[in-house]
């Protein structure tokens, strides 16, 4: 598991240095085999150490090492709904975390597709109803939202900010900035006149 947790530091840099994770906020992990590798409870995802991550099993158990974030039941949660997931990414990264807050967004597809980029990468992304942070209906609400359009790669989290799955820690990091790129765009682009892409036009990119 040593390049793996690797990349959970890699990214976790990366994703800190972009301003996505603000303080303690957010966690990360991966999946291998039947172990899951995630950030510790209070860890800063810019400061990640490969030799300090908490493994759990796959039903969200804690197995090994530090205590996980106590997001560590959604990471489990979400796994089992998306059995080729390797990596999960939960952000409370700025503008993904502002939209979570409108009241108007479609539950089943809260952005719209504005580039293509962001139709390829993140495909619908549904909306999951408030739970709060580290209650048991969080988890099961999470993968909820992902079990209902198999075409997400990524869920919003009502006031709560972003989650996205991928085929790797790099995958799911890249999903995870293609949505808070169109977050902001969401925002910038208020009150103009728009053309976001048509069901045909998705449809082609799918």
């Amino acid at each position: 598991m040593t390049g793996v947790a690797a990349e959970l530091v890699r990214y976790g840099q990366r994703l800190d240095r972009l301003g996505m994770c603000p303080g303690t906020s957010g966690n990360i992990s991966a999946r291998v085999d039947d172990r899951i590798l995630v950030s510790p409870t209070g860890a800063l995802l810019g400061e990640l150490d490969a030799d300090r991550l908490s493994v759990l099993d796959l039903d969200g158990q804690h197995v090994d090492g530090p205590p996980p974030t106590k997001e560590a039941v959604l990471h489990a949660a979400v796994y089992r709904v998306r059995a080729h997931a390797t990596a999960i990414v939960h952000l409370h990264s700025p503008w993904a975390l502002a939209a979570s807050c409108l009241d108007d967004l479609p539950r089943e597809d809260a952005l719209p597709a504005y580039t293509p980029y962001y139709a390829m990468r993140v495909g619908v992304l549904p909306r999951v109803p408030y739970v709060a942070p580290g209650q048991p209906g969080l988890a099961s609400a999470c993968a909820d939202g992902f079990a209902s359009d198999e075409r997400a790669r990524g869920v919003l989290l009502d006031r709560h900010g972003l989650v996205t799955v991928g085929t790797s820690v790099g995958d799911a990091a890249a999903i995870a900035e293609e949505l808070e790129l169109a977050a902001r765009m969401h925002f910038l682009l208020d009150g103009r006149a728009v053309t976001p892409l048509s069901a045909a036009e998705r449809a082609m990119l799918a």
